[in-house]
């Protein structure tokens, strides 16, 4: 007894008696739906490194590893049940594991969006000293001031900057850093510049 790659009903025919499709256009359903919900969550990645960039946390390296690693391995996960779809294997279990990740880069998204869209703290202001700079081209540039912490278990922080504050700024300077609580606990930086 097998499951309906389309539905997930149990089967024990070509035919599904709950769709009534046969192997084939099971295969093809689920074939297609795999596409779609990829792109969503591709989309939703996409969402997430956006808002990001409008809020950016304070750990944002950290937040961008994970959101690397849990989309590889979405993505991974989709061929995976891609795969064993075309060999007629039972892909039921994987592709509920698969369905139940795609939001995630949204829920991700919606939470960096929240907590700065709707923090009413007043900003504190830190004050740091460069230590280092870190530049990266492409589609979203990343520019980042290396200044040390002023959060005790941290030695650096990495705070985000437009490209004018980042070339004004040289190892060594003194900067104030202009930083929010977040709405749900994840402080975010507002700006940075000269003392």
């Amino acid at each position: 007894m097998t499951r309906c790659l389309n539905c997930g009903a149990e089967r024990g025919a070509d035919v599904c008696e709950s769709c009534g499709l046969n192997s084939t256009a099971a295969e093809f359903a689920l074939r297609r739906r795999l596409l779609n919900r990829t792109a969503f969550f591709v989309l939703g990645a996409l969402a997430f490194v956006a808002a990001s960039n409008r809020y950016p946390p304070l750990e944002l390296d950290g937040i961008l590893i994970f959101i690397g690693v849990l989309f590889f391995l979405t993505l991974g996960l989709a061929i995976l049940v891609e795969r064993r779809a075309l060999r007629h294997l039972e892909v039921e279990a994987l592709k509920r594991v698969y369905y139940g990740l795609i939001p995630l880069p949204w829920l991700l998204a919606g939470l960096l969006l929240v907590n700065g869209a709707f923090d009413r703290e007043p900003p504190r202001i830190q004050e740091a000293r460069v230590v280092g700079k870190f530049s990266m081209g492409g589609a979203l540039p990343s520019r980042r001031l290396i200044v040390t912490s002023w959060r005790e278990g941290h030695r650096v922080e990495r705070v985000p900057v437009d490209r004018v504050n980042f070339d004004s700024f040289s190892r060594g300077d003194v900067v104030e850093v202009k930083v929010e609580g977040g709405l749900v606990g994840i402080p975010w930086v507002v700006d940075a510049f000269h003392r």
